[in-house]
């Protein structure tokens, strides 16, 4: 009898630990097209949703390249997340080669997007809106934006928000007894949200008005603009594959010399020579690196989202406070 009980015992502890691993492993495999969204799909998520990011820490979400373990890694998921807009103008060709079943879910989709040219603050959008009304699917895989419309909703996490909401709904889809879950995370996390929204806000207000001029790689922060009366300057446009000319280079270097700009910042996905070449023209002080399109590494300053909004919100801020 004793012999019995301690077999049956040597049993469990044997299999205790392929039991654990067993609860722990995931119930659903998403992808996200770059670092930034992952982060936030890994926020609703929890433990229940294995997140990957296609494009990684400090990668350019315009100007990827998808490579065969891409491939792989969108075929065998069951999630598949990008942002939209005309962000991803390569995702296309990346769904079809990898023969993936599902529509990828569009997280942008019900955020008012605003126009490319818009004077970033004069048009004091809040973020909020809805459905943008492009459709991303129908995108030619080159690397254009539909209409001129800015991809960049995330720089103000007000339009993270809507993310949030687009998030919660796809994986309780895609993993109904998790639903309740999702909308716990989802509803934890846009406290966070707003309490960062709340944190620019104040940090930005104090800010004199006229002092609050920037000058940055490419046309990123216009939603960031909108939401907080900060004006950005950029010598390219939405896109970092698109191309300054002379005029509009000589044009900005006015423009920084009669508004009195005094700081510009790098990206970290994009190459500095163009600001530089500015900055240096006008006199200007590095402000020092931004980070728009995608996170830092693990053991940097931007790992996860909302350290990205509120460092990227403290280097401005000192910058701005310069600026006479």
């Amino acid at each position: 009898m004793k012999i019995r009980v301690w077999w049956a015992g040597a049993a469990m502890l044997a299999l205790s630990p392929l039991s654990a691993a067993v609860a722990q492993a995931a119930d659903v495999k998403a992808v996200a097209t770059f670092t930034v969204l992952a982060d936030v799909v890994s926020e609703v998520g929890g433990d229940r949703v294995e997140v990957s990011s296609l494009i990684g820490p400090n990668g350019d979400p315009h100007a990827y390249e998808p490579t065969p373990n891409d491939v792989r890694r969108v075929r065998d998921a069951d999630v598949v997340f990008m942002s939209g807009l005309g962000l991803e103008g390569w995702m296309n060709r990346l769904i079809a080669t990898s023969g993936y079943k599902g529509q990828p879910v569009v997280v942008s989709d019900n955020i008012h997007a605003r126009e490319m040219g818009e004077d970033s603050h004069d048009k004091g959008h809040d973020g909020e809106g809805h459905d943008h009304g492009h459709d991303d699917h129908d995108d030619d895989g080159g690397h254009h934006h539909h209409d001129g419309v800015d991809p960049h909703v995330w720089n103000s996490p007000v339009n993270v928000e809507v993310w949030v909401d687009n998030i919660v709904a796809a994986l309780s889809k895609a993993d109904p007894a998790g639903a309740d879950e999702y909308r716990a995370n989802g509803d934890a996390y846009k406290q966070e949200l707003a309490s960062l929204d709340e944190y620019a806000k104040t940090q930005i207000e104090a800010i004199p008005e006229s002092q609050r001029r920037i000058l940055t790689s490419h046309d990123a922060f216009g939603y960031f603009g909108d939401r907080y009366g900060v004006t950005f300057l950029a010598p390219l446009g939405v896109t970092t594959d698109s191309e300054a000319s002379a005029q509009d280079v000589a044009r900005l270097i006015t423009q920084m010399k009669k508004e009195h700009i005094g700081s510009y910042f790098f990206e970290n996905s994009s190459d500095p020579r163009l600001v530089e070449q500015i900055a240096n023209a006008v006199g200007a002080r590095p402000g020092g690196e931004l980070y728009v399109g995608a996170l830092s590494e693990s053991d940097g300053p931007a790992a996860t989202y909302i350290d990205m909004f509120r460092f990227n919100v403290d280097q401005m801020v000192k910058a701005m406070k310069q600026n006479d």
